[in-house]
């Protein structure tokens, strides 16, 4: 079986069914696990990637009201490939390739006729549903169930070790910083399964612009930066961005240190398996001494140290 992975959490997914060496395609934004790298990318951005993220997001912007995609998708390579199944996305415009770019680009084929499988995550739920969705075309649904009952077991450990803590917390999570985006979906989940208030948005929910203003009366006493596609060191760049607004210091989580700066790209991004290793970040930066999986200073670090 030749498949192509379209999108990074699909990508994650696939391999954690064992099926890495089944891969012979990715799109450009696929970095994990170790290997993927050097199988050939058939995805590319139509913006300028570089920039301020206000420069990003206007580029971005523009594309998407015009109605057309962020990527542009090798047709050529993909037919060339001569993959048996495909997997893409139709969630979000901004996140990957998207399955009408897929279908487009088939249908300039004649003969073989691969499976699409298209994605949609805004919900945990929707995560293991497409995790199942994704073994179906693989053929593989035992052990697609055993991956999501190991996750979510985990997840459950972790989340009945926080019930009962007090005081509960306010967390502000930060997807975007210029302009302020909250982070949606299935963030809002995670925090609540730390037994956590998330100041902004609900499970399910698409991520939504906020203001300053906003966070200021919220004034959340955890604040955690995961902006979309941005690691540790881009999003580091930002964080003047949020310091120097007014009445910055006199936020709850800034006056006790609890602002964090994550790798979001690589986790609170990808709606995969690795959502299990998000959730271990966010229980060690929201209570921190209780927790420790081992990804302070490789996941998030507290800003300031």
């Amino acid at each position: 079986m030749r498949i192509v992975s379209l999108i990074a959490s699909a990508t994650e997914i696939i391999c954690a069914l064992g099926f890495q060496d089944n891969l012979v395609g990715r799109s450009h934004e696929c970095d994990f696990p170790a290997g993927i790298e050097s199988l050939p990318a058939l995805s590319s951005p139509k913006i300028d990637v570089h920039g301020t993220s206000a420069e990003i997001d206007r580029r971005v912007k523009d594309v998407v009201r015009e109605g057309l995609s962020v990527y542009d998708i090798d047709a050529d390579l993909l037919k060339a490939l001569k993959p048996d199944v495909i997997v893409t996305q139709d969630q979000c415009e901004v996140c990957a390739v998207s399955l009408h770019d897929v279908e487009e680009a088939v249908a300039e084929w004649t003969g073989s006729r691969p499976v699409i499988v298209s994605l949609k995550p805004e919900s945990m739920h929707d995560v293991w549903q497409d995790i199942r969705r994704v073994s179906d075309a693989l053929r593989c649904r035992e052990r697609a169930e055993a991956l999501i009952l190991e996750i979510q077991k985990e997840m459950e450990e972790i989340s009945a070790e926080c019930e009962g803590l007090v005081p509960p917390l306010n967390v502000a999570c930060i997807e975007w910083v210029d302009p302020l985006m909250a982070a949606g979906n299935w963030v809002p989940e995670m925090v609540h399964l730390l037994h956590a208030r998330c100041a902004f948005g609900a499970p399910g929910e698409h991520s939504k612009y906020i203001t300053w203003e906003d966070i200021v009366k919220k004034d959340p006493n955890v604040i955690i930066t995961m902006p979309c596609g941005y690691d540790m060191d881009r999003t580091r760049q930002d964080i003047p961005l949020l310091t120097g607004k007014p009445g910055w210091a006199d936020l709850k989580a800034v006056r006790h240190g609890r602002v964090y700066v994550t790798d979001g790209d690589q986790y609170f991004n990808r709606p995969g398996p690795r959502l299990r290793e998000s959730l271990q970040m966010m229980a060690e930066m929201c209570y921190p001494g209780r927790f420790s999986f081992g990804f302070e200073g490789k996941g998030w670090q507290k800003l300031g140290g």
